[in-house]
C-alpha cells in the first residue's frame, strides 16, 4: 500500500500567511472542481511558486494550494455549454477562461475563470513567472555580474596603487628639478661679474652692433612684407575672399529669409489662429492649419541655424559652416510636407477670399507696414525657394573651397543630400499636381470618369477638336476619333492622357458629358494613322 506524503502544516500555512499579505497576485477567482464540474468562487493568492486558495478573503486557512513548478498557463476559451441564449449564460460567455496545466502525470488541469480581461491576462502571466528555477537561473547570472564588478574593482585598486606610486615618483622628480634649478641660479650669480665687464666695450663696437641689428630688423621687415604681398595677389586668397562673401551674403539673406517667416507667422498665421477662435470665426482651424501647416516650425528651425550662423562670423576669418549644415539636414524632411501641401494651401485660400469677412480682414494684415506691401501668397512661396537657394550657395562655396580643406567632404555631402531632397520634393510635387489636375478635370465631366482616379495616368494636354464623319475607301473604313455614326463635323473637348483619349462635348450651360460611344478610348489599343492628303 502506498503511503502518503507529509509535508510540514505550520510551515504551510506561515507560507499561506504570507501569500495573503505579500503575494504577487490576489483575487478572486472561480475554480471548476474536478467532480462535480461546478464552478466555485474561492480567493487565491500567489507566492513564488505556491498557489493557495481561501474560502473567502479573510479566511486564516487555506482551502488548498497547488505548486507551480513546471506548470504552463494559458488562455482557454468559454466553454460551448456557455453559448445558450438565457441571461445566466450570457453572463457566463462573458467570463474569461484560464487554465494551468501542470508538468507531471496524474494531475488534473487547474480551470479557472475571472470577469476582467486585463484581470485574467495578469493572472496568466504572474503564473507564468512563478518558477523557482527561473529564480535559480536569475541569481546565476546577478552572481556572474557581482563577480565581474568585484573584478572590476579589483584592477581599479591595483591601477590606484599605480597611479599613486607614479605620483611619489613625480613628487621625488620635482624635488631634484628644483634643487637643480638652485644650483643654477648659484652659479648665475658668480656669472655676474664677468658680463658687468662687458658694459666697458670699446663704443664703436656697440655702434656696429646696433647698425647691424637694425638691418637685421630691417631685412627681415621687407621680407615678411613681400610674403604677405605675394599672398595676397595669389589665387588662394582670391578664393578665399571670394569664399568669405559668399558666407557673408548667406548669412545676409539666411537674415532676410528668418524675418519673412517671422512676418508670415506674427502678422498672418497666429492672428488667423485667434481669429478662428472667435464667436464668428471667418476661417476654420483646418484651413488656417492647411494653409499654413508647418510654417511655425520652419521658422524656429532657422532661427537656430541663422543664430548659428552668426556665431561662427563672429569667429571669422576662421569659417566652419559644415558642422551647421550637418545638424540641419536631418530636420529639412519638414520642407517635404510643405512644398507637398503648397498648391492645395493656396487652393484653400483663395476659397476663403470668397468669404467677404476673411477677405476684408486679410486686406488688414497685408496693409501691415511689416509686409511691405506684399500679399500672403508672396510670403507662402518663399519657403519653396529655400532648399534650391542652399543647393546654388554651397555649388559656389565648393567651386572657392580648395579640395584639401578640412570640410570639403562635409559641404559636398551637404550639396548632394540637398539636391537629393530637392529631386524627391520635385517629383512629389508632379505626382501630387498631376492627380489634382485629374481629379479637377473629372469633376468638370457630369457623368465623371473612373479611369481618372488612376494615380498612374498622367495628364500631357487639352484642346478642341474638329471630329470628322468616318470615310470608306475600298473596303478600308476608318473611325476617327469616335462614333460610326457620326453624320457632319462636329468641335470636340478633347483631353490626352499617357493611357487614355477623353473626347466630351459641350452643352449649351457649359457643361461637359462623354460621348456615349467612343467617348474613352485607350491609348493601348489604338493606333495613329496620319494623313497628308485633303479630303
Amino acid at each position: 500500500m502506498q503511503k502518503s506524503v507529509r509535508y510540514n502544516e505550520g510551515h504551510a500555512l506561515y507560507l499561506a500567511l504570507l501569500a495573503r499579505k505579500e503575494g504577487t497576485k490576489r483575487g478572486y477567482l472561480s475554480k471548476k472542481t474536478a467532480e462535480t464540474n461546478r464552478w466555485h468562487e474561492k480567493w487565491f493568492a500567489l507566492y513564488q511558486n505556491v498557489l493557495f486558495y481561501f474560502e473567502g478573503e479573510q479566511s486564516a486557512r487555506p482551502a488548498g494550494m497547488y505548486m507551480l513548478e513546471g506548470c504552463n498557463c494559458e488562455r482557454v476559451p468559454a466553454p460551448k455549454g456557455c453559448a445558450a441564449g438565457s441571461a445566466k449564460d450570457a453572463a457566463l460567455d462573458k467570463q474569461h477562461y484560464f487554465t494551468v496545466l501542470f508538468g507531471h502525470e496524474g494531475q488534473k488541469p487547474l480551470e479557472l475563470r475571472c470577469e476582467d480581461e486585463v484581470d485574467g491576462d495578469e493572472w496568466v502571466e504572474a503564473i507564468h513567472q512563478a518558477s523557482y528555477s527561473d529564480i535559480l537561473i536569475e541569481r546565476e547570472v546577478l552572481m556572474q555580474k557581482y563577480i565581474h564588478l568585484v573584478q572590476i574593482v579589483e584592477t581599479e585598486k591595483v591601477a590606484a596603487n599605480q597611479l599613486r606610486h607614479q605620483l611619489e615618483d613625480q613628487d621625488t622628480e620635482i624635488e631634484r628639478l628644483k634643487s637643480e634649478i638652485v644650483a643654477l641660479n648659484k652659479t648665475k650669480e658668480k656669472m655676474r661679474p664677468y658680463h658687468g665687464n662687458q658694459e666697458d666695450e670699446d663704443p664703436d663696437i656697440k655702434k656696429i652692433k646696433k647698425v647691424q641689428s637694425f638691418m637685421r630688423g630691417w631685412l627681415c621687415r621687407r621680407k615678411w612684407k613681400t610674403i604677405v604681398q605675394d599672398y595676397i595677389c595669389s589665387p588662394h586668397a582670391e578664393s578665399m575672399r571670394k569664399r568669405n562673401q559668399i558666407v557673408f551674403n548667406m548669412v545676409e539673406a539666411e537674415s532676410e529669409y528668418v524675418h519673412q517667416l517671422y512676418v508670415l507667422v506674427n502678422c498672418f498665421l497666429r492672428p488667423l489662429r485667434m481669429a478662428a477662435s472667435s464667436k464668428k470665426p471667418p476661417i476654420s482651424h483646418d484651413d488656417v492649419s492647411s494653409i499654413f501647416l508647418n510654417s511655425e516650425t520652419i521658422m524656429f528651425l532657422h532661427e537656430i541655424f541663422h543664430q548659428g550662423l552668426k556665431a561662427r562670423i563672429a569667429n571669422w576669418p576662421t569659417l566652419i559652416l559644415a558642422d551647421l549644415f550637418d545638424i540641419l539636414l536631418p530636420m529639412l524632411n519638414i520642407y517635404q510636407e510643405f512644398v507637398r501641401n503648397h498648391q492645395y494651401s493656396l487652393q484653400v485660400l483663395a476659397n476663403c477670399k470668397q468669404n467677404r469677412d476673411f477677405d476684408k480682414l486679410l486686406k488688414q494684415y497685408e496693409a501691415n507696414p511689416a509686409c511691405e506691401g506684399r500679399m500672403l501668397e508672396t510670403f507662402l512661396t518663399y519657403p519653396m525657394f529655400q532648399i534650391p537657394r542652399y543647393i546654388i550657395t554651397l555649388h559656389e562655396l565648393l567651386a572657392h573651397t580648395p579640395h584639401e580643406h578640412v570640410e570639403r567632404k562635409s559641404l559636398e555631402f551637404a550639396k548632394s543630400k540637398l539636391e537629393e531632397l530637392s529631386r524627391v520634393m520635385h517629383d512629389e510635387v508632379s505626382d501630387t499636381e498631376n492627380i489634382r489636375k485629374n481629379l479637377a478635370i473629372e469633376r468638370t465631366i457630369v457623368e465623371g470618369c473612373d479611369i481618372l482616379l488612376d494615380t498612374s495616368q498622367t495628364f500631357i494636354r487639352q484642346g478642341s477638336l474638329i471630329q470628322v464623319p468616318s470615310v470608306e475607301r475600298g473596303k478600308l473604313s476608318k473611325v476617327r476619333l469616335g462614333s460610326l455614326s457620326l453624320k457632319k463635323e462636329g468641335e470636340r473637348q478633347c483631353f490626352l492622357f499617357t493611357k487614355h483619349f477623353l473626347i466630351c462635348t459641350r452643352s449649351s450651360g457649359g457643361k461637359l458629358h462623354l460621348l456615349k460611344t467612343g467617348g474613352v478610348l485607350s491609348l493601348i489599343e489604338c493606333t495613329l494613322v496620319e494623313e497628308t492628303e485633303a479630303s
